[in-house]
């Protein structure tokens, strides 16, 4: 009876932290892959803005935004819809919000919740940032970048960082959403909030929502 009353409050303690951990991550719907305008008209409707609805996104709509960004598209390769120099895949997409700071899993398609404050006035210097929905900050991981070169680091996920962020104006022109890519980020601040190691490093900050009305 007594190592009954002694394991009972460790095993709910157990339980307790187990859904814990479960509520930081957020298994995202499947993007909707058949949705959206042709590729020329999108490319013809695509423009930054900088006025936004404070309306959160849909989790469907941040699937299909997170998806586009960096999903992975070829599942047998664990290849993704924007290119990475010798596949490195070393951009992390965080998710900046009002809820706190996701960072996406493109393998399991989720969000890991790293944050429970509103970061986004870190995330940005201009007075839209921080009542704009949604902040996508894109950090390189330069670990994953094996021996190549400064110069070459810097170059390529550059390059990298802007095609993902090309990819979510071509979502958001097709789809009517509200975006701006930036460069102007509080980067020493917002990465102490972030836990980022030495070698993540901030590259650019793109804010999406809905067309302010």
């Amino acid at each position: 009876m007594l190592q009954i009353k002694v394991l009972l409050p460790l095993v709910l303690l157990l339980f307790t932290v187990s859904i814990r951990s479960q509520d930081k991550i957020i298994k995202l719907p499947e993007p909707q892959k058949e949705i959206g305008k042709p590729l020329m008209q999108a490319l013809s409707l695509r423009q930054s803005t900088r006025t936004f609805s404070t309306e959160a996104l849909s989790m469907q709509d941040m699937s299909n935004l997170l998806w586009a960004a960096f999903g992975i598209n070829r599942s047998e390769s664990g290849k993704r819809t924007a290119p990475s120099a010798m596949n490195w895949q070393e951009i992390d997409i965080y998710a900046v919000t009002a809820e706190g700071t996701f960072l996406y899993n493109a393998k399991d398609h989720s969000l890991l919740k790293v944050s429970n404050e509103d970061l986004r006035p870190l995330a940005g210097k201009q007075d839209f940032v921080k009542v704009a929905p949604l902040n996508l900050v894109y950090v390189s991981d330069m670990s994953k970048t094996g021996n190549s070169s400064s110069d070459d680091r810097l170059m390529y996920t550059s390059a990298d960082c802007g095609f993902i962020a090309q990819n979510v104006y071509l979502y958001c022109a097709s789809e009517g959403l509200a975006v701006v890519v930036r460069g102007m980020v509080d980067r020493e601040a917002l990465s102490k909030k972030l836990n980022l190691k030495p070698e993540q490093k901030i590259i650019l900050s793109q804010t999406v929502g809905y067309m302010k009305k």
